[in-house]
């Protein structure tokens, strides 16, 4: 019997223990920091913030307690915001064990010191353990389709190849696919910039533009997310698979994309706190990683001018009429650049 814990019960924290819980050599516990979600789960078996509407298997054991969530665990998959990310696994600590695999659902970078998901948790734990055993799971996976069993495949990614293996065998089912991939920056990478191309995409549907525009975003965002994922030491062959091309056309073109509403609410002209502060705890991780993702094209002196654009109007209130023509009146350049 496989004993996990998920760290983080939003929606994909959410989906993620249904996947597990529905094979019966599975005991789920999955931590939730706010009590009424515990409480919700726990009475109607239904996580009623979010993930509304969709049944919990009783194999799902919900819990506030960070340490009966990891007693005993096998497989500690986080799921929690990345700004959350290093406080909770200092947290975490004093219960974990060098035995554990880790793996990192979470697509985001933080902003402070622009360190993926799990260079942050390789950082907190090798404190206390020598040589932590990390993976990162990202791919096209809205939670609410994998909840269902709608069939969706993602990818695994480790330079630990027992532990992507366990991960492809443990999580695997005929609704859900499992690659392994030893491309750790370009997974997490690809998972993370996505959400920039996905609040721009976002953006030209609030503002009425048509597929034409949606279609050549999506074609030269990949571009970007591909020149600073091999700058940062990423295989460029990674953003054609699913956690770079995939996840970015489910984000760009998908309605249950939070990345994308958050674009087109600002296509149509509303101010970001208003937008925030109507998502009800969701959060949309793409604001945050627009910060991140100039702070590392500075560092590594890659052009990326859709997510500078985006920046722009997330944190300086560009208009998003005045940044897409600042986009496509740009200096001519060959489609073939490296840098351009």
């Amino acid at each position: 019997m496989s004993q996990i814990a998920i760290i983080g019960a939003g929606a994909w924290g959410t989906a993620i223990s249904i996947l597990l819980a529905r094979r019966d050599t599975h005991q789920v516990r999955l931590w939730a920091y706010e009590k009424d979600v515990c409480e919700s789960i726990a009475a109607r078996r239904v996580n009623e913030m979010f993930l509304p509407g969709v049944q919990m298997p009783a194999a799902v054991t919900p819990t506030n307690s960070l340490a009966e969530a990891l007693h005993g665990a096998q497989t500690v998959v986080s799921v929690m915001p990345s700004h959350h990310c290093r406080g909770l696994f200092r947290q975490m600590a004093p219960h974990l064990k060098p035995a554990m695999m880790f793996v990192s659902a979470t697509k985001g970078i933080e902003n402070e010191s622009l360190l993926r998901m799990s260079q942050v948790i390789g950082e907190v734990l090798r404190e206390s353990i020598r040589e932590p055993r990390i993976g990162a799971l990202s791919g096209p996976s809205f939670a609410k389709e994998v909840a269902r069993g709608d069939p969706t495949a993602i990818t695994i990614a480790s330079r630990d190849s027992e532990l992507a293996a366990t991960v492809q065998r443990e999580f695997s089912e005929p609704s859900f696919r499992v690659y392994t991939n030893d491309d750790v920056i370009g997974v997490e990478l690809g998972g993370a910039l996505k959400n920039v191309i996905a609040i721009a995409a976002g953006v030209c549907d609030g503002l009425g533009l048509g597929h034409n525009t949606i279609a050549a975003l999506i074609t030269r965002g990949l571009a970007e997310m591909a020149r600073l994922a091999v700058a940062c030491g990423a295989r460029a062959d990674t953003m054609a698979g699913l956690a770079g091309m995939g996840d970015l056309v489910l984000t760009c073109t998908g309605g249950l994309s939070r990345n994308r509403t958050v674009g087109v609410e600002l296509g149509r002209g509303r101010k970001l706190p208003e937008i925030i502060a109507g998502m009800h705890g969701m959060v949309a991780e793409g604001v945050l990683t627009t910060n991140a993702a100039v702070g590392l094209a500075r560092k590594y002196g890659v052009e990326m001018p859709i997510t500078h654009q985006m920046y722009a109007i997330l944190n300086q209130g560009k208009a998003p009429r005045d940044a897409i023509h600042e986009l496509m009146t740009r200096r001519g350049t060959s489609e073939a650049g490296a840098r351009k």
